[in-house]
């Protein structure tokens, strides 16, 4: 069964960084596109950022462009979400998901096992 866990939320203060992290297990890791997607109170889910099984793939939405960065290390079954330059406006609660599809996908409904969320609180 897979499992993802996300952690690495908190408070941080407007222009700071985090750092997310998302530990996986049950599956084989690099078989699986892993996407960011996060959710704002009264808001729908959307996306932030994917790459792709071997990390020579990268997806950004644009409002994270240039100041969001996701990788993975597929030796510890894990991906990340540098976050630099924080607004508050990326304060939500953000998911981690997996996909083993062909190609990387940056739409929620596409994605097949998801994380239970980390929140991430930005103060202005």
């Amino acid at each position: 069964q897979v499992q993802l866990v996300e952690s690495g939320g908190g408070l941080v203060q407007a222009g700071g960084s985090l750092r997310l992290s998302c530990a996986s297990s049950g599956h084989t890791f690099s078989s699986y596109n892993m996407g960011w997607f996060r959710q704002a109170p009264g808001k729908e889910r959307e996306f932030v950022a994917a790459i792709s099984k071997g990390g020579g793939g990268r997806y950004y939405a644009d409002s994270v462009k240039g100041r969001f960065t996701v990788s993975r290390d597929n030796a510890k079954n894990t991906v990340y979400l540098q976050m630099n330059n924080v607004k508050p406006e990326d304060t939500a609660v953000y998911y981690c998901a997996a996909d083993n599809s062909p190609v990387t996908p940056t739409t929620a409904p596409n994605y097949d096992y998801w994380g239970q969320g980390t929140q991430v609180t930005v103060s202005s």
